[in-house]
């Protein structure tokens, strides 16, 4: 994490945004908004705005850079697959909306605006920058502490008024909700949107063989691996009742395979610790195969339940005592 602090050298083009500023206007809709006569009219006084915090786009910034004349603007570069940057972009709306329009704030997704990512050299996300008077002020990258936050955006009020940019931004009435939502997830890859019409119309095969098709391209596809995860568990369930599961490792306590089969019903109902107690029990009497597929399924199960489950760190940490 870095921090640079604004000042007036700050204002002498942290980033090169002329690509961006020759680009030709953008529709106001969806946007920033135009400022209309407000616009022109100078650098104080208020400013209407659909909303103070809104997304903003490759399509768009060049009605931010107006707007920025007469208003600070924030510019959260953030990203779906970052839950920090979701996290920050949550603070800096609360704070942005605490500041009652003496700062409106932008929210670029990054997976979906390549020109602003690379404008303002967002090397990791989240990054964090303003634009003030048109000029680009580099502000902080990674996730600080909201006082931290609080202390830049005073930092900025400051370096706004040293250039004159004092207006405030006006929005109708309830443009703004009172608590802050996380900006809207951008669209899935189209893979991900295949596996999950084969999941709808109950073709897990499918759907299992596009998950691995994707990770075979991109191993690194954390959403495909928990997908793959998710769908294996539909189709080893697929077709059979919860009674005939239970009666056949009833029959056969000895028969891993049905045991396995008892875990993945368990974790489909709920019981979670019982799945995964169900699976550690049996561990230390299987020969390394028994004990490798018991491992596997434990693996699988977590992605199941999400990595950041309460329940994933103390079963990683009996099944590391197991194994060693």
């Amino acid at each position: 994490m870095s921090i640079v602090p604004p000042s007036a050298a700050s204002m002498r083009g942290a980033v090169d945004l002329s690509s961006l500023l020759n680009r030709p206007p953008a529709p106001a809709a969806g946007g920033a908004g135009s400022t209309g006569a407000a616009g022109q009219a100078g650098q104080a006084g208020a400013v209407s705005v659909p909303s103070l915090v809104f997304q903003g786009t490759d399509a768009n910034f060049g009605e931010i850079l107006d707007l920025s004349a007469n208003v600070p603007v924030v510019v959260d570069l953030w990203s779906a697959r970052s839950e920090q940057s979701a996290e920050l972009t949550l603070v800096l709306t609360r704070l942005i909306l605490e500041y009652g329009g003496r700062f409106v704030l932008a929210t670029v997704d990054v997976d979906t605006n390549p020109q602003l990512t690379q404008a303002f050299q967002a090397q990791s996300i989240p990054t964090v920058a303003a634009v003030i008077g048109g000029q680009p002020v580099a502000l902080f990258n990674g996730v600080i502490a909201e006082d931290q936050v609080r202390a830049v955006l005073e930092r900025v009020l400051e370096l706004a008024a040293e250039h004159g940019v004092v207006g405030t931004a006006v929005a109708p009435e309830g443009a703004d909700a009172a608590t802050p939502v996380a900006p809207p997830e951008p669209e899935l890859p189209p893979h991900h949107v295949e596996a999950y019409e084969a999941i709808e119309r109950g073709d897990y095969a499918a759907a299992i063989a596009i998950y691995k098709t994707a990770l075979a391209r991109d191993p690194r596809d954390n959403l495909s691996v928990a997908g793959l995860a998710q769908v294996g568990l539909l189709a080893r369930l697929q077709g059979k009742t919860l009674a005939e599961i239970r009666a056949a490792a009833a029959a056969a306590p000895d028969d891993l395979e049905a045991q396995l089969l008892v875990a993945d019903l368990d974790l489909s109902g709920g019981h979670v610790e019982d799945a995964f107690d169900r699976l550690l029990t049996l561990f230390p009497a299987q020969d390394a195969a028994g004990k490798n597929r018991i491992r596997e399924r434990i693996l699988d199960l977590f992605e199941v339940i999400g990595q950041d489950d309460p329940r994933v760190a103390p079963t990683r940490k009996r099944l590391t005592m197991l194994l060693y």
